[in-house]
């Protein structure tokens, strides 16, 4: 009895982790809203990381969270630094900026896993505002993979793009 449950473990097992092979080796996470604001005043919103974390729902999760800044904190070369209990601690560092356009920034965590993704912002004009794109992309390691098997990262990070991207429009549209 014991023999057979442990074969039927091990299979089980050795089915997941098949399954877990077959996920993607990267990931994409992308949100969008539409601003009643302009590309020129929502880029400064993100590419200004003292601004930026004003919207950020990550710094919201966790007010005990202790964050620094580089020596720069506008525009490429800018960097930020955080370590907490509910959002892990990493980094992230403004890459790209194109002016009421574009902002790319490497998003690098070191816990609770450690990763090194790309967030970018893209701003794109609409009637009457602006369409802000949020979306993360990076690879996917093996143990990544196992977890995606139980861990809708979309739907997890997506739910937090939403919010930030709901703090941003607030943020904007109450001081135009």
């Amino acid at each position: 009895m014991l023999k057979s449950t442990l074969l039927v473990i091990a299979a089980a097992l050795a089915v997941l982790l098949v399954y877990a092979a077959t996920k993607p080796d990267t990931f994409r996470v992308e949100r969008s809203v539409r601003i009643q604001a302009s590309p020129e005043k929502l880029h400064a919103m993100i590419n200004d990381l003292r601004s930026f974390n004003t919207w950020n729902p990550y710094e919201r999760k966790d007010p005990a969270l202790k964050g620094s800044y580089g020596p720069t904190t506008v525009g490429t070369g800018a960097r930020y630094g955080w370590e907490s209990r509910e959002v892990g601690t990493g980094s992230l560092a403004i890459l790209d900026t194109v002016p009421a356009s574009k902002v790319t920034m490497a998003l690098d965590f070191v816990k609770p896993f450690e990763a090194h993704n790309q967030a970018e912002f893209t701003l794109q004009p609409e009637q009457g505002g602006t369409r802000v794109t949020w979306a993360m992309h990076g690879p996917v390691p093996y143990l990544g993979k196992v977890m995606h098997v139980f861990i809708n990262v979309d739907r997890m990070v997506g739910t937090d793009f939403e919010a930030g991207l709901a703090n941003l429009k607030s943020l904007a549209e109450k001081s135009t």
